[in-house]
């Protein structure tokens, strides 16, 4: 990639291999999650729910992953099928419907952490410790300038 001038476009080959980099995260981790029978997006919303204060609404889900709230139902009927979340009535309002997670969906999330640690393992192998270092200083200092999505 050059800019117009023809010098090499840093931020956009920087850009381009982040993408990349995310891809191939995004397939390893997929690999990673298959033993343990869920999906990517699954494995979102069952995170999602844990960071919670209390147990999230349908809505607030929605919000917090940023997709249309019919995508929330579709993984939340297919993990309450799974026994890992149940819905709730809200105990102030019992039209609302809450999430939460059961002792297995809380194992699923144990399983999950082992599972992205060894993707990670995966992805990491080629840096040594110092490159893992000052990668995790790099991201901690992108991730801090972001927006906290959190409930």
């Amino acid at each position: 990639m050059s800019s117009p001038s023809g010098a090499p476009d840093a931020d956009g080959l920087l850009a381009e291999q982040l993408l990349r980099l995310t891809r191939r995260l995004h397939r390893i981790h997929k690999q990673h999650l298959e033993p343990v029978g869920i999906t990517p997006a699954q494995s979102r919303l069952l995170r999602t729910v844990a960071h919670c204060a209390e147990p999230p609404r349908m809505a607030d889900l929605a919000q917090q992953l940023e997709v249309v709230p019919r995508a929330v139902t579709s993984l939340v009927d297919a993990l309450e099928e799974s026994g890992s979340v149940r819905r709730v009535a809200d105990p102030s309002n019992r039209r609302v419907v809450r999430i939460e997670l059961t002792d297995s969906g809380r194992a699923t999330l144990r399983a999950l952490r082992d599972a992205r640690r060894r993707a990670a393992e995966e992805i990491l192998a080629p840096l040594a410790t110092g490159q893992r270092e000052a990668l995790g200083e790099l991201l901690s200092t992108l991730l801090d300038s972001a927006p906290d999505r959190h409930c």
